[in-house]
C-alpha cells in the first residue's frame, strides 16, 4: 500500500516588516512537534528541562500510525480501539539547537517498541511575543 505523502504547498505574500527580525541576526528557527506515548511525557519533560528547554506545549490527543490500535473486551463485546491515547509535545527553538533537541527528546521517549511515536521538524519563519513585541529568538 503506498504512504501518503504531505507537502506545504502554501505560497502567499508576507506583510511589509514580516520577517525582519529573523533577517537582522541571520538566525533562523525550527518547530518541532513530537506524538509520543503518554507514559513517556514526564520524562520528555525532564530531558528537554535538562538541556535548557522549558517552553513547551503538551496536549492530549488520539491517533494511529502503522500500529493501527487494538481489540478490546468490554462486557462480553470485542471492540476495535483504533484511535489511540498519544501526547503532543511542540517547541520552537533556534535552528542550531534542533539536533540537540530531537536527540534528547528521542532518547527519552524510546521504548523500542511499536507506537513509540514520530518527531517532525518544521522551519519557522517568525516568532513574536505578544506581551511586548519581542520577535526572532528573543521572543523563545
Amino acid at each position: 500500500m503506498p504512504r501518503s505523502v504531505l507537502l506545504n504547498t502554501h505560497v502567499g505574500i508576507l506583510p511589509s516588516g514580516f520577517g525582519k527580525a529573523l533577517l537582522r541576526n541571520g538566525r533562523t528557527m525550527k518547530k518541532i512537534e513530537a506524538v509520543i506515548q503518554p507514559f513517556k511525557i514526564d520524562e520528555v519533560k525532564q530531558a528537554l528541562m535538562g538541556i535548557g528547554i522549558e517552553g513547551m506545549t503538551i496536549s492530549e490527543v488520539r491517533g494511529h500510525g502503522r500500529q493501527k490500535g487494538h481489540k478490546e473486551v468490554y462486557r462480553g463485546q470485542e471492540y476495535n480501539v483504533d484511535l489511540l491515547p498519544k501526547v503532543k509535545v511542540e517547541m520552537v527553538v533556534p535552528s542550531e539547537r534542533a539536533q540537540e533537541v530531537v536527540k534528547a527528546l528521542s532518547e527519552a521517549a524510546r521504548t523500542g517498541k511499536i507506537g513509540d511515536g514520530k518527531i517532525f521538524v518544521y522551519d519557522v519563519a517568525e516568532a513574536i511575543r505578544i506581551r511586548n513585541g519581542d520577535r526572532g529568538d528573543a521572543a523563545l
